[in-house]
Formats: C-alpha cells, structure tokens, sequence
C-alpha cells in the first residue's frame, strides 16, 4: 500500500475514533448521573388533575416499580426522610382518533398524558430534573366511537396499565440517564 494512502486511511480511523469517542454514546439504563449522596428517593402519590379514576395511583405504582427494578435506589412512598424525591401532577389525558376506515369510524386512539414532574435533591435543595410539561403519547385499538378518557379505559384497563408501564420507563430513564 503507498504511503500516501496508508497515511488517508490512517486520518479517516482516527477522525472516526475521536468523532466515537466525543458523542456521549452509551448503554441505556446502565449508569446514573445522580449525585452520588442520592440513595433514597420519595416517590409521593401523583397529583391528578383530570377526571380519569385511579390513574395517579396506577402512575404512580409505576414510577415506583421502574427504580425499584433499577436495583441502585432505596424507594420511600411514606413519610421517612429521604435523599431525593419524585413530584408529579397528572395534568390531562386526552384522547382523540389516530386512524380512520372505510366508514369513517375511528380504529386507532391516540392517548396524550400530559404531566408535570420534579426531581429534588434534598440534601442540597436542588431541582435535579424538572419538565413542567412531559407529554407521553400511546396509540390503541379499540371499537367504538370514543372521547372521554373514563369511557375509554373503562373499556379497555390494560391500555391505562401499558400508558403507566410506558410512560414510568421514559420518565426514569430521563432521569437516571440525564436525557
């Protein structure tokens, strides 16, 4: 091979290495950015603000079971002192047709929660992570014409448990992962 070639392909693996090196890749839900003082975090009940039954409970559980899966954390839900905590408010559920057929008649369901959720190192009274507005999107199958929230997962309960298993997976690893 001549040098001069020898020498380009050298650049280009470099340049590689280097662009590999700086863009922050790495392995989802394998490591933490939390202070490391952080051992305990509270995870109170959801604040809900809309008129669909239980669905701050079945948030909350959620939330709660994806740190408790995450092994690292020690998680509170009473009143113990604790090195962090977890506030959210549930702040509308809204549901509207995603997909149409022949008839006209709506098939498909897009469901929008829309929360405001705060991450607080107690310790040193800091906002860790905040979104006043995380929005989380599921579409679902269902019959019939639907767009109240409380008919709609009257109807259907496993789409509220897959919305809340879907919607505490994003919302952890946001925070773990300082996405």
């Amino acid at each position: 091979m001549d040098p001069t070639r020898r020498a380009a392909l050298r650049t280009l693996g470099l340049a590689l290495a280097a662009g590999c090196a700086g863009c922050g890749y790495s392995l989802a839900g394998r490591g933490s950015f939390l202070p490391a003082h952080i051992r305990s975090i509270g995870v109170p009940l959801f604040k809900n603000h809309t008129n669909v039954f239980d669905v701050e409970r079945r948030i909350t559980e959620r939330v709660v079971s994806e740190l408790i899966g995450r092994g690292k954390y020690r998680v509170v839900t009473g009143n113990e002192p604790t090195d962090a905590v977890l506030e959210g408010e549930i702040t509308s559920i809204t549901i509207s047709p995603a997909s149409l057929n022949d008839q006209r008649l709506a098939t498909r369901y897009a469901v929008v929660l829309t929360a405001r959720v705060e991450f607080r190192d107690l310790k040193d009274n800091k906002v860790l992570w905040s979104n006043p507005a995380m929005q989380f999107r599921e579409e679902y199958d269902i019959s019939g014409t639907v767009t109240d929230p409380n008919a709609f997962f009257g109807q259907d309960m496993n789409a509220l448990d897959r919305l809340a298993a879907e919607f505490a997976r994003t919302l952890i690893s946001a925070i773990l992962e300082a996405f």
